[in-house]
């Protein structure tokens, strides 16, 4: 593609690049006194309430960053997403993490292929798996019930899950269904957190899931060589079939590590590692500490946000408008860096697990086609939960994005 027809160059983005003087001239206190524009600065869907009137913007700056989405085709974008089409052009794929939490009537085609059957057969084989664990029916090599789980993963395969383990461990149902029950994630290959992992815990009553794609992720893989042998000096090599299943499509490399390629819960080429938590990767280890029927609640509600996402106009689009400030703050107003500060102590991974989901996807300095840009493209994301975040390194008289009145 030309440089020429990238966004960058039409005249929507030199209208805003414009208006970044007039809107600078305005104080956030002034904006914040015109009740219209705060009032419209609020949009809510399904109980998610988003209000951007903090925003450095007013209403004509909302109405240019609409104007530019639709220059840059963005409806069209994502419907080619839904479409199943190879959007993720550097590797040549689909990009299709919608299908892993679409109802199981969807119809999503990859190829000519509707995805959707594939997931459910995985999904209805965890619920099964996780369901005999639970209660019994699959035990370990001494015949005892395996309570305590250890998921080996890193980055996507690893963050995403935290996060939503972190955030079920405060909610009364999920509390209860976990009773007795123990969730650990293994990542770095540092012994002192394998250490941590498996301190307390007994070989006999313990399930450890393997989650790597390939089978060959060279950090994932040490720390799954450390745990066989853990179980092997315990119960002996014939244990581990009973105590360690894989999340990977590599069955051969499955079956040759010892772990039992009928205990292997697969995922797919169209599933990027840091949209992954709704996939195998991180619904077998929440279905074995919480049960499917949790899970499977929070499958529906990403479901309910990507139909969202998909068919709300752009001033009511949740995702969209978060997007398109994202743009407004990093690429004309020049804010390098996002604060992401949950006041809520469940949502204390929230921040680790943003800043690969939208680093990894957002922190290009090129265009999709390879041609190098001349502005930001997205933030430094960082924070902490709520008054432990990183508050006291913006100024005082900071009118930024992280600035409360």
């Amino acid at each position: 593609m030309a440089s020429s027809s990238l966004i960058y160059e039409t005249g929507l983005w030199k209208d805003l690049r414009a208006h970044v003087e007039d809107i600078k001239k305005t104080h956030l206190r002034e904006l914040m006194s015109d009740t219209e524009r705060c009032k419209s600065m609020m949009v809510e869907f399904d109980g998610i309430l988003l209000d951007y009137s903090r925003q450095i913007s007013n209403l004509d700056t909302v109405t240019k960053l609409y104007n530019l989405a639709e220059a840059a085709h963005l409806k069209e974008k994502i419907n080619r997403m839904f479409n199943g089409e190879r959007i993720n052009s550097t590797e040549n794929r689909p990009v299709l993490h919608i299908a892993l939490r679409a109802p199981r009537d969807s119809v999503i085609n990859s190829d000519g292929k509707n995805v959707v059957p594939d997931v459910w057969q995985v999904l209805d084989k965890i619920r099964d798996f996780s369901e005999r664990v639970r209660s019994g029916a699959w035990v370990g090599a001494t015949g005892k019930v395996l309570k305590d789980v250890i998921a080996i993963g890193i980055g996507g395969s690893f963050l995403g899950p935290l996060f939503v383990h972190t955030a079920l461990q405060t909610d009364p149902e999920a509390i209860e269904l976990a009773r007795g029950r123990q969730l650990r994630f293994l990542a770095n290959v540092d012994p002192i957190d394998v250490a941590r992992n498996i301190g307390g815990l007994n070989p006999e009553t313990t399930l450890v899931v393997v989650v790597s794609k390939t089978f060959t992720t060279a950090e994932t893989m040490l720390n799954a060589r450390t745990l066989r042998e853990w179980i092997s000096s315990a119960l002996g090599p014939q244990a581990v079939t009973k105590h360690m299943v894989a999340v990977s499509t590599n069955l051969t490399l499955v079956e040759k590590f010892g772990i039992d390629p009928n205990n292997a819960f697969a995922f797919w080429d169209w599933v990027g590692g840091r949209y992954s938590v709704c996939s195998a990767v991180g619904v077998l280890p929440l279905s074995l500490q919480y049960g499917f029927s949790v899970v499977e609640k929070f499958l529906k509600g990403a479901s309910s946000i990507d139909q969202h996402f998909k068919s709300a106009p752009f001033e009511k689009n949740l995702p969209v408008l978060l997007g398109l400030l994202s743009v407004w703050n990093v690429s004309f107003l020049g804010y390098p860096a996002r604060a992401i500060l949950p006041y809520s102590q469940a949502l204390e991974k929230f921040a680790p697990h943003i800043q690969q989901v939208s680093m990894e996807s957002n922190g290009k300095g090129v265009s999709i086609d390879g041609v190098p840009l001349p502005y930001e493209t997205g933030e430094i994301d960082f924070g902490e939960p709520g008054t432990n975040g990183p508050t006291q390194l913006l100024p005082i008289n900071s009118p930024g994005p992280c600035h409360t009145l």
